[in-house]
């Protein structure tokens, strides 16, 4: 089946919104959604010292990564914390959030219980003598290549049935290679313990 996606924008006064930031010196790498894309270009102009990243995804922010050694934190433009909790994981630099929908800069606040639930993961991982890898079909999600050097059962889905993991009593241990997001805000639905694979290198 073809596909066609579209790309929307939202438009907002960025320099009425960045005149929240207290510290403009700060050399910030400019990351965004992609409806707000288009205000990275100014946030560069009235922010200098930036570095511009780009796009960030729940599933990627590799823009945010490549360029963490050429700057102090970061700025997100969008809204949630879903994006900025990954980029602060991913990099360990601070993340501001700059939310065009309610005119707002804050700086997001780590969550030491995720932190804890993923090293309670890795140590059940450590000792689990079944491990079920949960692998997506759907584009820009599959990572089946990443799992060729972990020992386990593949599980294949494209809309994952939370219900159905309760039919693998054996499994001690779940990895994660679908969004991120399963693992972080879904982690209550599975039966047993649950890592996302770039959690469990970090590790490695």
């Amino acid at each position: 089946m073809k596909r066609l996606f579209l790309e929307a924008r939202v438009k907002f006064d960025v320099r009425a919104l960045l005149a929240k930031l207290k510290d403009r010196h700060l050399r910030y790498g400019l990351v965004a959604t992609v409806q707000h894309l288009d205000a990275i270009e100014d946030a560069k102009k009235i922010l200098p010292n930036s570095v511009v990243g780009g796009q960030v995804l729940g599933c990627d922010v590799s823009n945010a990564i490549k360029i963490k050694d050429k700057v102090n934190c970061y700025l997100f433009i969008g809204s949630g914390e879903f994006h900025p909790s990954e980029i602060f994981h991913r990099t360990g630099k601070k993340v501001f959030v700059a939310n065009p929908f309610n005119n707002s800069i804050y700086e997001f606040a780590f969550d030491h219980r995720r932190e804890a639930r993923i090293k309670g993961a890795y140590l059940t991982y450590l000792h689990a003598k079944k491990v079920g890898i949960l692998v997506s079909v759907k584009e820009g999600q599959e990572r089946l290549k990443d799992t060729k050097k972990l020992k386990g059962y593949v599980f294949l889905f494209d809309t994952l049935d939370f219900s159905q993991l309760e039919n693998f009593t054996g499994i001690d241990v779940w990895i994660n290679t679908a969004c991120p997001r399963i693992a972080y805000e879904d982690y209550d639905k599975f039966p047993k313990a649950v890592i996302n694979i770039d959690d469990l290198k970090k590790f490695s």
